[in-house]
C-alpha cells in the first residue's frame, strides 16, 4: 500500500513539476489539505431580512461586519490597584509608541479602549500576527502582552462577553451562581467585582460557577485560580436541574437563594461567525428550534434558586429572537408578575445596542415560515412549540417591555453579535407557593401504581416544583450542545423541597387531616467523569495547628475552622482555605452536588522545614488569604530588593538593602513575607503594594553556609 502512494505522487510530481503536498498547501491557504470556508449563507441573510433585527438600510454593513475577522480584545484582570499599574505601563510604556509607528508605509492604528467598560480597563486593537513581527515596538509590545496573559494579569476576552457581569451589578455580599460558566472568563470578572474592597480578605458573599460538561470545568478551575480567591467553588450539574442547595442558619437548615445569577446558555452561536467560520456553513434554524427548549428550562431552574429583589442576567451569543425574545416573553408569562424586565439602558454608557423587538416569526430549515402557533402543522409540532412565538395578547405583549431587551450588532461598534435581558425577581415564582403534596404510606402508593398501571399512561399525573414543561418527548432529543437535554420536572428530584398542589381535594392539606407531609426521598446523585478527592475541614485543636500557629505567630482570630485538605488519611500535603460562607454551603451538601474545586492553598508541606519547627512553607497562592493573619517573618523591603529578588536567579541576603539585610539575618530559615509598601509621593515607583513569599534556605559554596533565598512572587493589592 505505501509503494502504490509513492508510485502515485511521483507521478503526480512528474505531471505538474512540483510535489503534490506543495501543491495541496498552496491552494488550500493557511489550513493544508483544507478548502477556504466561503463566508455565505443564503438561508442566514433570508431570515435576517425578514425579522428586520437590522435598522432599514444597514443590513449590507452588517453582513460587511460579519465577514470581517473580529478584532483582538483584552481586559486588564486582577484587582484594583494592580490592574491600574497594568494599565499606566500600557499607557504609557507600549501605547505612545505604537501610536505613530509606520510598518510598510501604513499607519498602525493604536489600541482603543471601549469607551462603555469602566476605568478604560478593556481595549482592543486590529493588530495582526503578521504585522506585529514587523516592527521591533510591535514585537516588545507582542512579547508583554504575551507573559502578562501568561501570568494571568491580561485575559484574551470577547467584548461582548464582558457586559453580562457588568449588568449584574455585584456587591461583595452577593451570594452568586455562574450556571453555565466554561471556560471561565466571566467567572473571573465575577470573582474580580466580589474582591473590590481589597482590605476585605473573605467577602461575605461567594461565586459558585457550574458547568455540565466534566472536562470544561477543568478549564473554569484553571482561570479561576488565576485570582487566588477563597470565595470561589467549582462544580459540575446539567444547570437544567441544577440542585438546590442548603445552608445552615441561626441552628436551622434554609434553603439557598442567590443574590445574583448569571445565565449564559448554550446557543446556536450566529453572533460568532467573525471568529467561528464553521458556523457559516453550518447555520440552520433547527440549531436554534433544538436549543430553545433547553435554554428556556435552565432560565427556569435560575429563576427558581433566585432570591425574591435579586438579579438574573439572560444572554446568549445568538441574535435568533426564538433564543433570545422568544424564551425572555415565555419566563415573564409563566411568571404571573413575579419578574420583571429592567431597563438597563443607563448602566452601561457608550455601548450601542439594538431594543429587543416586540414581533417575529418562526422559519424551518427549509425555509417555510409560521406567523403563529396556529400554522404550525401537526407534524411539526414536535419541533416548533408554542413559546416560540410572541404573546398573542397585545396587552400583555406591552406590559412585558421586550424592548428593553439588548441586541448588540457586529457593524455598530466593531464586535460580535450578543443578546443580553436583566430579570428582576418581585416575588416567589408562583410553581413555588403551593403547598406541598401529602407523601402516601407504602400500601396507598402500591394499590394506587395498580390502579394507574391498569388506567394506562395517559391518566397518570407528572409532579415538581417546576411549571409543566411545554416540550413532548421529542424535543428533549440531543441538541448540537454538549449539555443534558432532561426536561424540568426532572429537577423536582434534584430539588424534593416542594411539589404541586393536587387538584383532588382529597390531597388538599386543607381537607386532608391525616395527611403526613413531607418531601419525597431523595435520589442518590448520578456522577460523571473523573473522581475527585474529597474536601476535608479540619477541626480547631488539628495538631497540624500548633507548630503553624507558633512559626507565624497567627492572630488569634484565624479561621481555622476554614481550613481544608484533599485526604482522610496520611500525612496532609497541602492546606487549603475557603470563606465561612463556602464552608457553610461544602458541609451542608456533600451528597447534593459534585465539586470539582474550591478554595485557596495556603500552605504545602515541606519536610526539611521540620528542623526549624514548622513542615509547612506558605504558598505563594495564598499569600493575600493569609498576610492580615500573619504577625511574624514580615520583612518590609524597597523597590530595589524587589528587583534583586525578581532578577537574581540566587538572591543572597547580601544584596538586598542593609535594613532588609538586617531585618533577615534575626530570623530562622524558613518562609519569610517581604512586603513592599508603595510611596505615594513618588510616581515613578510601583503604586500598589508587593508581597513577595520566600523560603530562606542554607546554600553551600566553598565549604561556607550562606542564607539565600527561594523566592516565589505574588503581588497583591490591598
Amino acid at each position: 500500500m505505501g509503494k502504490r502512494n509513492r508510485d502515485k505522487q511521483r507521478q503526480q510530481k512528474q505531471r505538474d513539476g512540483r510535489p503534490a503536498g506543495d501543491r495541496d498547501r498552496n491552494n488550500a491557504g493557511w489550513g493544508a489539505g483544507y478548502s477556504e470556508i466561503i463566508k455565505e449563507n443564503k438561508l442566514f441573510e433570508k431570515y435576517y431580512k425578514e425579522l428586520k433585527i437590522v435598522p432599514e438600510g444597514e443590513f449590507e454593513e452588517f453582513m460587511a461586519a460579519m465577514r470581517e475577522p473580529l478584532p483582538a480584545t483584552i481586559r486588564i484582570t486582577g484587582y484594583k490597584s494592580h490592574a491600574k499599574e497594568i494599565l499606566h505601563t500600557l499607557k504609557e510604556k507600549y501605547f505612545k509608541d505604537v501610536q505613530d509607528l509606520e510598518v510598510d508605509g501604513q499607519k498602525i492604528e493604536a489600541p482603543q479602549a471601549l469607551s462603555w467598560y469602566p476605568d478604560e480597563l478593556a481595549w482592543h486593537t486590529n493588530l495582526s500576527r503578521k504585522i506585529l513581527r514587523k516592527s521591533p515596538l510591535l514585537e516588545k509590545f507582542h512579547q508583554f502582552l504575551v507573559s502578562e496573559t501568561e501570568s494571568g494579569n491580561i485575559s484574551r476576552q470577547e467584548a461582548v462577553s464582558m457586559i453580562p457581569p457588568l449588568l449584574l451589578k455585584i456587591e461583595p455580599h452577593h451570594k452568586i451562581l455562574d450556571m453555565c460558566a466554561a471556560p471561565g472568563s466571566k467567572t473571573s470578572q465575577l470573582i474580580e467585582m466580589l474582591h473590590s474592597d481589597m482590605d476585605v480578605s473573605f467577602p461575605e458573599g461567594f461565586v459558585i460557577a457550574n458547568d455540565s460538561d466534566n472536562k470544561r470545568c477543568y478549564l473554569l478551575v484553571h482561570q479561576a485560580k488565576r485570582l487566588n480567591s477563597p470565595c470561589i467553588m467549582v462544580v459540575n450539574h446539567d444547570a437544567s436541574c441544577m440542585p438546590r442547595l442548603q445552608v445552615e442558619q441561626d441552628g436551622r437548615r434554609e434553603t439557598l437563594f442567590y443574590d445574583r445569577i448569571l445565565c449564559d446558555v448554550p446557543c446556536s452561536g450566529d453572533g460568532t461567525m467573525r471568529k467561528n467560520i464553521d458556523v457559516w456553513k453550518k447555520w440552520t434554524t433547527s440549531n436554534s428550534l433544538h436549543l430553545h427548549g433547553l435554554q428556556l428550562r435552565i432560565a427556569v431552574r435560575g429563576l427558581e434558586q433566585l432570591a425574591v429583589g435579586g438579579r438574573m442576567v439572560y444572554s446568549t451569543c445568538s441574535l435568533n429572537p426564538v433564543e433570545d425574545e422568544a424564551v425572555i416573553a415565555s419566563l415573564l408569562e409563566r411568571s404571573e408578575g413575579a419578574l420583571e424586565l429592567a431597563d438597563a439602558a443607563a448602566d452601561l454608557p457608550g455601548l450601542k445596542w439594538m431594543p429587543g423587538i416586540t414581533s417575529w416569526k418562526v422559519m424551518t430549515k427549509e425555509g417555510d415560515w409560521f406567523n403563529d402557533w396556529a400554522e404550525v402543522p401537526v407534524s411539526r409540532h414536535t419541533q416548533i412549540r408554542p413559546t416560540m412565538f410572541p404573546p398573542t395578547d397585545a396587552d400583555k405583549l406591552k406590559d412585558m417591555h421586550l424592548e428593553r431587551c439588548m441586541r448588540i450588532l457586529p457593524h455598530h461598534q466593531n464586535t460580535g453579535g450578543f443578546f443580553v435581558a436583566v430579570l428582576l425577581k418581585k416575588s416567589a415564582m408562583p410553581w413555588n407557593r403551593r403547598h406541598p403534596r401529602p407523601r402516601k404510606d407504602k400500601s396507598q402508593a402500591s394499590a394506587e401504581g395498580a390502579a394507574a398501571e391498569a388506567a394506562g399512561p395517559d391518566e397518570e399525573q407528572a409532579e415538581g416544583d417546576s411549571p409543566p414543561s411545554e416540550a413532548p418527548a421529542a424535543e428533549a432529543q440531543t441538541p448540537p450542545e454538549p449539555t443534558s437535554t432532561e426536561p424540568t420536572p426532572a429537577a423536582a428530584a434534584a430539588d424534593a423541597a416542594a411539589t404541586a398542589i393536587a387538584t383532588d381535594p382529597q390531597q388538599d392539606p386543607a381537607t386532608n387531616k391525616d395527611a403526613v407531609f413531607c418531601p419525597p426521598p431523595s435520589k442518590k446523585m448520578r456522577l460523571f467523569g473523573f473522581k475527585e478527592d474529597p474536601f476535608v475541614f479540619l477541626t480547631e485543636d488539628d495538631p497540624v495547628f500548633p507548630p503553624i500557629q507558633a512559626f507565624f505567630d497567627l492572630s488569634p482570630d484565624f479561621p481555622k475552622l476554614n481550613v481544608l485538605t484533599r485526604t482522610h488519611e496520611g500525612k496532609k500535603r497541602h492546606l487549603y482555605m475557603v470563606s465561612k460562607e463556602l464552608r457553610n454551603v461544602l458541609l451542608n451538601n456533600s451528597e447534593r452536588m459534585k465539586v470539582i474545586n474550591t478554595g485557596v492553598k495556603v500552605w504545602s508541606r515541606n519536610n526539611d522545614g521540620e528542623q526549624f519547627g514548622c513542615a509547612f512553607r506558605l504558598a505563594q497562592e495564598g499569600i493575600y488569604t493569609l498576610f492580615p493573619y500573619i504577625r511574624a517573618r514580615r520583612i518590609t523591603i524597597s523597590v530595589e530588593d524587589v528587583k534583586v529578588l525578581l532578577t537574581e536567579e540566587n538572591p543572597f541576603l547580601s544584596k538586598l538593602s542593609n535594613h532588609a539585610h538586617e531585618q533577615a539575618k534575626k530570623l530562622e530559615m524558613g518562609s519569610i513575607v517581604l512586603r513592599y509598601q508603595p510611596d505615594p509621593n513618588n510616581p515613578d515607583q510601583p503604586q500598589c503594594p508587593i508581597k513577595l513569599h520566600t523560603h530562606t534556605h542554607t546554600h553551600t559554596h566553598t565549604h561556607t553556609h550562606t542564607p539565600s533565598f527561594t523566592c516565589a512572587v505574588f503581588l497583591s493589592p490591598q
